[in-house]
């Protein structure tokens, strides 16, 4: 593949790849500089990729684990308090319960995390996961087992205070639902 192709391929998808990254970081800058790094490095070996998004997904997942390991989670704090930014078409409820989800996203491990960003979010199979993650498909199941209950048990006590948060844990991720107002639509289970 050329440099051409790899601009295109990159020019089509970048949206699509910085979803996952922010999912994988929980902030926006951290997933930007995350997706920027991956890509630098697979522009390098881009000729010999077969699968680009498979490949840029595990890097990314292999990237941030680094990350993690290197600077631990000392450096960047989520905070439940979401910015001031106007409104797009969405209640301040529905950004709330966001919110209050992508923060408890943010207190999993890492690979729990990212099992739960590529099978739900990214609505790989099993089998996908498993591949993209360099694990069995049974790590994946208990892995998206544990983060499901994880959540569960960090958001059930703020039902009271939002409760369509436990309505989205059980049900799946709508279509062209956002993580945040300047986020882009991410892609979901249907």
């Amino acid at each position: 593949m050329s440099d051409d192709e790899f601009a295109d391929f990159v020019s089509v998808r970048y949206a699509e790849l910085l979803r996952t990254a922010y999912l994988l970081t929980g902030g926006q800058h951290t997933a930007e500089d995350l997706l920027q790094t991956v890509l630098l490095k697979a522009m390098r070996r881009w000729g010999r990729i077969d699968e680009p998004m498979a490949y840029l997904r595990r890097a990314m997942v292999n990237q941030s684990a680094s990350r993690w390991r290197r600077i631990g989670r000392r450096s960047e704090f989520l905070t439940a308090a979401v910015p001031d930014r106007p409104a797009t078409g969405d209640s301040a409820e529905d950004v709330a319960a966001r919110d209050e989800l992508l923060t408890a996203l943010g207190t999993l491990p890492a690979r729990m995390r990212a099992v739960l960003v590529l099978r739900y979010w990214e609505d790989l199979s099993e089998q996908e996961t498993a591949s993209a993650l360099g694990c069995s498909v049974g790590s994946v199941k208990s892995q998206a087992s544990r983060g499901l209950a994880r959540l569960r048990s960090v958001l059930r006590p703020e039902t009271e205070a939002h409760p369509r948060t436990t309505a989205r844990l059980s049900a799946p991720v709508r279509a062209g639902a956002t993580a945040r107002p300047d986020m882009p639509a991410m892609r979901g289970r249907s």
